[in-house]
Parts: structure tokens; sequence; C-alpha cells
């Protein structure tokens, strides 16, 4: 599916449809976030992704189905420190479009973390649904500090307002974040990214682990941004984006003569291959920015929050 299928007026044809209506009722944005909750809980329980595989997408999609992957190798007979995820206080911003694909937001507090009052975290989800025989599926995840969810523009009924993936508006298009972030990851260009543990930090903590005692490093960033993975974005009361986006990150080791690699158990259990001299780990980044409007100003990309989970491995 293509996720972000506007064009800059908004308005699309998709099975004859053009008028801009909400991508969902209140109603139905509150069952498609109890359906996620019983089917996670469900494969979480028995450590299997085919009981949670019809409600996750994109890239929260391919976290969730190679970790239950892994643990169901590690613990073929289920989870047994099983705790259910409740999900609470929901938050619904709702995108009035036109045609398909539809989304929306659910801003949630979660029992997986300790509740600090008014510093607790809070869960935000798209959910994803593209189109009127297919069921609302959560495709990004980020966990963020209530302070760091940005206001989102809202009509008088409440509804918010999409982003258009070439939006000429904005300080970067969000279809080009997920090659642009890519590039920055591996040589610090674009440079229109904000510091911070999402990015600079980053790159220096990578650097550091380039070369250790009989051990090279290397690390390839792609970008991912079609079908189920695309951008995903909602916009903000000052003019910008909040903009959800998904790259692909590769790290591979490679051992000195005499020097065997570690492979923890989540790994061992996605590996193809002997491990030899290398190993190298395939993984899947979704990231929550926003993007500041364009203009003179000449403001940064802040990367929010980031979900990285381990997809594949390969020894050799």
């Amino acid at each position: 599916m293509t996720v972000l299928s506007l064009t800059a007026s908004g308005c699309v044809t998709v099975h004859g449809e053009l008028e801009v209506v909400p991508s969902a009722t209140r109603a139905e944005a509150a069952q498609a976030l109890q359906d996620f909750t019983d089917a996670y809980n469900n494969a979480d329980k028995a450590y299997d992704p085919a009981l949670d595989a019809d409600r996750v997408t994109g890239a929260l999609g391919a976290i969730n189905q190679a970790g239950l992957k892994a643990r169901s190798v590690n613990y073929p007979d289920g989870n047994p420190q099983h705790v259910p995820l409740e999900l609470s206080d929901a938050r619904f911003t709702i995108p009035k479009k036109a045609g398909w694909p539809r989304f929306f937001l659910a801003d949630v507090d979660s029992n997986r973390d300790q509740d600090q009052g008014s510093q607790d975290n809070r869960w935000v989800l798209v959910f994803l649904r593209d189109s009127p025989d297919d069921v609302w599926q959560a495709a990004y995840l980020t966990i963020l500090r209530p302070a760091a969810i940005p206001s989102l523009k809202t009509d008088e009924d409440g509804f918010a307002e999409p982003v258009a993936p070439d939006s000429a508006a904005l300080a970067v298009a969000p279809r080009d974040l997920s090659e642009e972030y890519s590039s920055y990851m591996q040589n610090g260009k674009p440079e229109h990214f904000k510091d911070g543990p999402h990015t600079s930090e980053w790159r220096a903590e990578r650097k550091k682990q380039e070369n250790l005692p009989g051990i090279r490093t290397l690390y390839i960033d792609q970008a991912l941004d079609s079908d189920d993975f695309g951008p995903l974005g909602f916009v903000t009361r000052d003019g910008g984006a909040l903009v959800f986006f998904t790259v692909r990150n590769y790290e591979r080791q490679i051992a000195a003569k005499g020097v065997r690699l570690q492979v923890v158990p989540d790994v061992k259990a996605l590996l193809a291959g002997e491990v030899k001299s290398t190993l190298t780990k395939e993984r899947i980044s979704s990231q929550a920015v926003t993007v500041p409007a364009g203009g003179a100003g000449g403001g940064k990309v802040d990367v929010l929050g980031r979900l990285t989970g381990l997809t594949a491995a390969k020894g050799s």
C-alpha cells in the first residue's frame, strides 16, 4: 500500500472517492485500539506472531513480528513473564482526507512504565487502513514524554489535517525524510537534523564502536519509504508537521583471526548461515519527528523518538 498518496492539494481519487471526510469515527478508533491491544496480548502471551499479524503493519509490524518469532524459538512454551498490556486515557487525533489509505493517531497511557504523574511516558500509535475491506493496523509506535508531543492543528470539529508527502510548505518534504536521515547517519549530511540522542549522539556512539580490539563494525543505513513503510504526517499548530517515517539499519561485525563473535539468543533465533568471521544484523527503525515550516527561518528537523528492532541476522 502507498501510505501517503495525496497530491499537494490533498485530494485523490480512489474507488471514485473525492470527498474529504474523517478517516475514522472516534468509536472506530477506540475499537481499533482495543483490537490491537487484545491481539498484542494474545501474541505476547503465547509468543506467537500469527496472533497479531493482522493488527500490525509497516515498521511496527516488522519489529513486532521478528521479535515474537525470536522469542518463540527461545521460549517455545510461551512467555513465562507475561503481563497484559493495558492502554488507557486514549486521546485520538483523526485527520480529514479524501480516498484511501486512511490513518489516525492514538496518544495513550500504558502500564509498561512506572507512573510518574505528569512525567509518565505516553505511547503514540499511528493506525493505518488501506481500503474499506481492511482492518485497522498499527503502523508506528513511539514513546514520548507528554511535553514532547507537539500540538496538532485541528478544525472546529476537532479533526486534524494530514500532510502531503511532497508538501512544499515544510523545510523537508515527508517523502524525503527516510533518504535524508539515512544519509545523515552515514556521513552527517544533510545538516538539517537537530543534535540529540537520535542524531549526533547516536552517530558518535556508533563511531566509538567501529574499531574495538579484534572486531571492526560497519554501519549501513538505507531508506525504507514505500508501501507499508511510507511516511505519515499531521500538520502542527505552528505550521510545521509531526511525521513518522522508517529506515533500515545494518550492523556488520568483522572479526580478526582468532576472535569469536558473540551471538546472543535473540540474534541466534533469527540467524541465517553460520557465524565464522562476520555477523550482519538488520534492524528496522521508526522515527517520530517534527518538521518546521519552510521559509527563511532554516529550522531543523527534531527527532523526538525512535523505535528500533532486530528483524534479521546473517553469519558467514
